[in-house]
This record gives structure tokens, sequence and C-alpha cells, in this order.
């Protein structure tokens, strides 16, 4: 079942003081190259570098007494932001993580399916396994991020008209609209995705859930997903207005406006809702557009080639 408002502000209790509040970033180049104002979520500055801690660390929270002593198995498709992220909300629960923390299971994602390999390790441990989007508590945790932009907004008296977020499998997407909308009703918002990897743009058009090419390939690696979840696109399909969609070469150029121009590191995928909204994907013309930056987790050897690419 999906998260609901309420659920979502459960999450914020047990995140507060645990979760770092991150800032609602503002440029004024940045708003000359709108055409109006953009407010960017800075999550590369939250704990382990990327809004995935706060997923992890609700779900963990709510795992029952008796169950903690199995611990816990975690898989995802490829962002290291998420070992990261269960490895410090475990440390913080007591919990012990099988599978990002003390114990780092790696798999091929072209031949090998994640889902078995972690079955297996459930097979041997007993543990509780936490799906990377497509649970209830994951994302409950992530739309607290919602709460926050709409309290920022008011705070920096901006009054947002569309909302841009990153997606790969939904959970963030799922979240944040589900707190957003419940704030500030019929608030427009879309995905963003990196071309070859939009499954939810299609998905959102079909009305139903297609994947992408498995031989697709994207240097975001922290959203190149095979479908859409089953919860966050019951969520999603409701909520969105559409899924936008980024080439690369575009990502890479917003990488480096906010390197630039806001002092902020992000990785590729963190950076598909901004390079969605600086490459003109949707009118912010006069118009108030947040977009959500959802991790900071890139390596130099890439950065360095994001920063050459968009020189």
């Amino acid at each position: 079942m999906a998260p609901t408002p309420s659920d979502i502000r459960k999450a914020r209790k047990r995140l507060a003081g645990v979760a770092v509040l991150t800032p609602l970033l503002e440029s004024s180049f940045l708003n000359d190259l709108v055409g109006g104002r953009l407010l960017v979520k800075a999550e590369p500055l939250q704990r382990t570098g990327s809004f995935k801690f706060r997923g992890a660390y609700n779900r963990i929270a709510q795992i029952a007494e008796d169950e903690r002593g199995r611990g816990v198995v975690a898989f995802s498709s490829g962002n290291h932001a998420r070992r990261g992220s269960c490895r410090a909300a475990f440390r913080d629960s007591g919990l012990y993580c099988h599978a990002y923390g003390a114990e780092v299971i790696t798999y091929d994602r072209y031949s090998e399916d994640r889902e078995a390999v972690a079955a297996d390790v459930l097979k041997r441990t007993g543990g509780t396994l936490v799906r990377p989007f497509d649970d209830a508590g994951v994302i409950a945790g992530q739309g607290s991020i919602g709460y926050e932009i709409a309290e920022q907004c008011r705070e920096q008296r901006a009054e947002p008209d569309q909302v841009i977020i990153c997606c790969g499998g939904g959970g963030l997407t799922a979240g944040c609209a589900t707190a957003l909308q419940d704030v500030i009703p019929g608030l427009v918002i879309y995905s963003a995705e990196p071309d070859g990897f939009d499954d939810t743009a299609r998905s959102l058009v079909a009305g139903h859930r297609l994947g992408n090419d498995p031989a697709a390939r994207s240097v975001c690696d922290a959203l190149l997903s095979e479908r859409p979840g089953e919860l966050t696109f019951a969520v999603n399909s409701r909520r969105l207005s559409g899924g936008l969609v980024v080439s690369d070469e575009e990502v890479f150029m917003a990488m480096r406006h906010a390197f630039d121009r806001l002092k902020l590191v992000i990785e590729p995928g963190g950076a598909v809702a901004l390079a969605a909204a600086l490459a003109g994907r949707l009118e912010t013309q006069g118009r108030t557009t947040v977009v959500v930056a959802s991790g900071g987790n890139v390596d130099a050897d890439m950065f360095r080639r994001a920063l050459d690419a968009a020189g």
C-alpha cells in the first residue's frame, strides 16, 4: 500500500535530528538562464551524499525488535550512495547489514538478477529485505523532502509553479509528489530521466509499466532501473503531469552550472532534474521551478569528464 501524507509526516519525525535539513539554493545567473526563479533542493549535502539515507533510515527504524537480530538485505542498481545510506542507517539503528555495510555482494546488472541474489541471501539469513524504491517505508522517508521544499519555499517567499524530480525506480518522485500535493493541491510535478532510461515517461503515456531496452547505456548510473516500481508507478501515474527526458550532454552541462553557480557537486543521475529545467524541457519563463538534485556521489574521473565536456 502506498504511503499516505500521514505516513510521510511520521517519517519526518523519525528523521528529525538524524537527516540533514538540506538547503534550497538559488542563483541569479541560473534564474536568468531560465527566465524565472529556479530553486534547487541540495540533497548532495545529505548524509552519505544522497537522498537515499532518508528512505533507508525510515524503513529500518520500523523493523520489529524481534526481527532485528537477523539483519537486513538491500540491493541497488548501482549508486554506491545506497551502500553508504544503508550502512549509516544500520549503524544508527543498531542493526547488522548483510548486503551493504558489513558484507557487500556485487552482481553484473546485464547478466544477473539482483532480486535473485538478494533472495539467496535472505534464504541464508532470514533477514528483512529493504527494497531501494518499491517499499512504502522507503517512499515515505524520501517524501520528507517534499514537506521541506514546501516550507522552504514559504520562507523564501516563493510560490512554486512546478517541480521536477529525478526518477529511477520512482520512490523519490512518488514520496515527494505525495507530500507536495498534500500542502499545495494541484501543484504540477514532473519526473526527469536520462535518455534510454525514460521508462516512467513512456509508462505515463502508455498507462502501464514499460521496461527499458537492455542495450541502453547512460552515465546516470543511479537511475538505471529496468522499469518503474509497481507501487511507485501506482502513485506517480496519479500525481505526475508528465515525464521529461534529457541527454548525457545536457546532464554534464547541468553538473557544470551547479558547480560554477551553486558550488554544488552533483552526480549525473542527481542532475537530471536540473538538466531538464536548463535544457528547456518545459516552460520556465516567468515561473518558479523547483528541482531536486538527488545526490552527489560522483568519482573524480566522471566529474572531470562532465566539467570538460561542458567547458
